[in-house]
């Protein structure tokens, strides 16, 4: 193949990274190009590397730039620079892949290069794969949820962690939902985080019937926010923070202070803007780094709930059945007269 005349090559912790193709047009609403991505990304290095540094990555390809076709990439291909550091992790059905480590900036604009947009995050370090280092709470609009609903909803988020004395840490997810995050000691499981966040989304539904809900099945949620607490579990990636989303807006994941909430609007947040408010503003996680937090108020809460009866909530399909699970079927299968299947 021959090589791109109009190739740039930017320098970026220490390395240099060709970007091909550095006019392409990845996000049209505005006509921001592959090598904009790059500046962007470079722009908001600090807090991206203090959020992602270390996690393994899966990669999101956007060949056509946002709004076009993409495909999701765990395996890192062959051709690739001899700097570039991967790790083996494994998908929920045990099946071995090598990724891509955010180990600095210029890991990932290679990945840039490639046409990845933003980044899905393990929720475990490449140097330390069996502890999970946070919490993710995933609020998540089911049909009709309005985005003065995710507000309310992210709210009753942290009343219930300052109750329990939890810090959390609030970010768009850069379409319509709203990401919560638990920065972690590295002691827990994903298996325990997961049991945790079964616990908030099963308390918060309590508190709130009419706003919130844990029903795993789409048929029993209604027009309420889903707090997905399968986006915990092992093997699990969630979109990161400051990651720039495959729209044509060019929205980014990102992180805001509590205070702001009222206020926002994930729409507003794009690489054309976030850039200037990280200049202006910092980082609004900044100080959670240096303070991790215990998990086991939210696993007391956890088991109350065993206590009380409750079993575990279902996995996903691709997950094997797991211990305490509930059948996994949904209610209105479940409940079909025999011969009515």
């Amino acid at each position: 193949m021959a090589a791109d005349p109009d190739a740039v090559v930017v320098e970026a912790a220490g390395r240099e990274v060709s970007v091909t193709h550095p006019g392409k047009v990845f996000f049209p609403e505005r006509g921001e190009t592959k090598l904009d991505l790059v500046e962007y990304y470079l722009a908001v290095a600090r807090p991206l590397m203090a959020s992602c540094s270390d996690h393994p990555v899966m990669m999101q390809r956007y060949p056509e730039g946002a709004g076009g076709p993409s495909f999701f990439q765990k395996r890192v291909p062959a051709a690739r620079p001899p700097w570039l550091q991967t790790t083996i992790v494994s998908t929920p059905n045990g099946t071995p892949s090598e990724a891509l480590v955010a180990a600095d900036v210029a890991h990932l604009l290679w990945a840039v290069n490639l046409g990845c947009l933003g980044f899905h995050i393990w929720p475990t370090l490449a140097s330390d794969p069996d502890h999970a280092q946070e919490l993710r709470i995933d609020l998540d609009p089911s049909p009709g949820v309005t985005w003065p609903m995710l507000q309310e909803a992210a709210s009753e988020v942290r009343s219930l962690l300052d109750t329990v004395g939890v810090p959390g840490l609030p970010k768009t997810t850069g379409n319509r939902g709203i990401h919560v995050y638990v920065r972690l000691e590295p002691l827990w499981s994903s298996i325990e985080v997961r049991a945790a966040a079964v616990a908030v989304a099963r308390e918060l539904e309590r508190r709130r019937p009419d706003l919130c809900t844990a029903a795993w099945w789409k048929e029993e949620r209604g027009t309420r926010v889903f707090v997905d607490f399968n986006q915990n579990a092992p093997h699990k990636t969630v979109f990161g923070a400051w990651s720039v989303r495959g729209r044509v807006g060019g929205q980014v994941s990102t992180p805001f202070a509590w205070e702001e909430l009222p206020g926002i609007h994930p729409d507003a947040f794009t690489l054309a803007t976030v850039p200037a408010r990280v200049e202006a503003s910092g980082d609004p996680w900044a100080s959670s780094y240096a303070h991790l937090q215990s998990l086991a108020p939210l696993l007391e809460l956890a088991r109350h709930d065993r206590d009380a009866g409750l079993p575990d909530a279902p996995w996903p399909p691709v997950y094997p059945k797991m211990p305490g699970e509930p059948p996994r079927v949904a209610p209105s299968r479940a409940r079909r007269p025999p011969g009515n299947e």
